[in-house]
């Protein structure tokens, strides 16, 4: 543990970051696992694209992610979408 009042107030600081970040990562992945979901189970629909999409953009808005693996991860779910719409 620190010692210096300013180096107490980082250490601090970096754990509430983290717990902010781990929360928002979560639920990034919480959202996509329910879009692979409704995929397998054929009961995607655009309601739950757009949800998810929502959930990476915020984690992108937030600094969690990459804005590119942000966009990157938004497509390939709709290519996903897509996909299954036409089989």
């Amino acid at each position: 543990m620190p010692n210096i009042k300013s180096a107490i107030k980082r250490v601090k600081v970096s754990e509430k970051k983290n717990l902010r970040n781990r929360m928002i990562k979560s639920a990034m992945r919480t959202s996509i696992k329910k879009f692979e979901n409704a995929i397998a189970a054929g009961t995607c629909d655009a309601a739950v694209l757009s949800a998810t999409q929502g959930a990476v953009d915020k984690a992108a808005s937030k600094g969690v992610i990459h804005k590119n693996a942000a966009n990157r991860k938004k497509a390939r779910l709709a290519k996903r979408l897509a996909k299954q719409a036409q089989a």
